[in-house]
């Protein structure tokens, strides 16, 4: 979702005549979009921001913070730096062209961050992949699950009109994207404004349009994953068997400190569910470890959890405070270097695991939609499969944006290696 938005933010002031710069040093309007999520974010922009001073100077330069950081700190980026002049909200990038014109004509600096509006549809998207698009669904969150700042940056669920979503993924398919993705803090809570149709209804809808040929989504919450949704992917072939599916701890204890809805018995019939209904679905997870209380026997029950699943990818995190949330109430009482170890031994279970799994394609033609060149050598493609796995092989054409069946020999835990069987599309 952060990559769409600076795709709609550049959009739109190439739109008004701006035209993108190799880089920041050259900038005459240098906007840095942010994500709160972590801590480790915010410290990264505040550190930026210091060098963006000669930038400025240099170039007599508009400098914006936009995302979820400028929402949430918005006074405390304004107070500690001076070269920044104006912050963005998520909620109004369409009123960015605006505010650097005001800004030509005043001096202090301008903080547009209002969170209660209606959909605002950007039609102008400058899009860096010309194969897989973005098209954001819904925004915010109903959750607000203890550790998340995400409700507090994006705000309450916000849906986007049905007719609005077909309306751009009819455009993509007409300018040749195969793939698209569908964005969102919680897609299984998606219903349409105008009719109160649901999420599996949608999917079925775009399924239709003519020039898609995969469709994915991002990202679910397992207490919302219907037994609709599953059946839906489940009868429609053009929607990827490949599923991210946020477990972030496989401990009941923690689960219900996390103020997650659902225990890791609950979690683990979906998972049984959605293997049922496709024995082939990729399936892909986020975890968080060194919760505040979590114990030795918690983080194993979270171990167990990848060996039970044989999830294809996760992304893990040592947890860190952020600042609105619940979690606040509890004492960060496990030690960062537990918290490291702990996070060392989940990604080395997972390693193993990927690896497992990566060995067993060796040997299979599978379909790829090719992403473009890869940097392991001449003639090299990187693509993805249905599974979203890279899988890198070697072309004397270039088969960028094209499906290709490629005969899988060799794999390392994090991708494939393979050689150009036939041109499937």
């Amino acid at each position: 979702m952060n990559e769409n938005e600076s795709e709609q933010i550049a959009g739109i002031l190439e739109s008004h005549g701006a035209v993108p710069c190799d880089n920041a040093e050259n900038g005459n309007i240098i906007i840095i979009n942010t994500c709160a999520v972590r801590e480790k974010p915010v410290e990264k922009l505040f550190s930026l921001l210091g060098r963006m001073k000669t930038i400025k100077q240099k170039n007599n330069a508009f400098i914006g913070v936009a995302g979820c950081i400028a929402q949430i700190y918005k006074e405390k980026i304004m107070q500690k730096n001076k070269a920044v002049d104006f912050i963005i909200g998520p909620d109004n990038l369409d009123k960015i062209p605006d505010i650097i014109n005001s800004l030509s004509e005043a001096d202090s600096g301008i903080i547009q961050t209002s969170r209660n509006r209606d959909w605002i549809e950007i039609h102008q998207i400058s899009r860096q992949n010309q194969i897989s698009g973005y098209v954001t669904i819904m925004k915010g969150c109903n959750n607000f699950c203890t550790y998340c700042i995400v409700p507090f940056a994006k705000g309450r669920e916000k849906y986007r009109p049905l007719k609005h979503i077909k309306k751009e993924i009819r455009k993509l398919a007409d300018k040749g994207f195969k793939e698209i993705q569908l964005l969102g803090q919680n897609v299984n809570s998606y219903k349409d404004p105008d009719s109160a149709k649901d999420f599996p209804f949608l999917l079925k809808e775009i399924s239709q349009i003519k020039g898609i040929e995969w469709i994915r989504f991002i990202t679910s919450h397992p207490k919302d994953l219907s037994e609709k949704t599953i059946h839906t992917m489940a009868e429609t072939d053009k929607i990827c068997r490949q599923l991210h599916l946020p477990i972030q701890s496989g401990s009941d204890h923690i689960l219900k400190r996390m103020g997650r809805g659902y225990t890791q018995k609950e979690y683990l019939e979906k998972i049984e569910l959605l293997k049922k209904s496709m024995p082939d679905i990729s399936l892909s997870t986020d975890i968080i470890v060194g919760f505040p209380g979590e114990t030795e026997d918690d983080f194993h029950d979270t171990v167990d959890i990848l060996k039970k699943v044989e999830y294809t990818n996760i992304f893990s995190f040592r947890y860190s405070q952020r600042p609105f949330t619940a979690a606040l109430k509890y004492k960060d009482n496990i030690p960062l270097e537990t918290k490291k170890q702990r996070l060392i031994t989940l990604q080395e279970a997972q390693r193993n695991i990927q690896l497992k799994l990566n060995k067993s394609f060796t040997g299979k033609k599978i379909k790829v939609l090719c992403m473009g060149g890869s940097k392991k050598g001449y003639n090299s493609y990187v693509g993805r499969n249905e599974a979203y796995q890279p899988i890198n092989f070697k072309s004397d054409k270039n088969m960028t944006g094209k499906f290709v069946t490629v005969e899988i020999t060799a794999c390392g835990p994090y991708s494939l290696i393979g050689k150009l069987h036939t041109t499937a599309k």
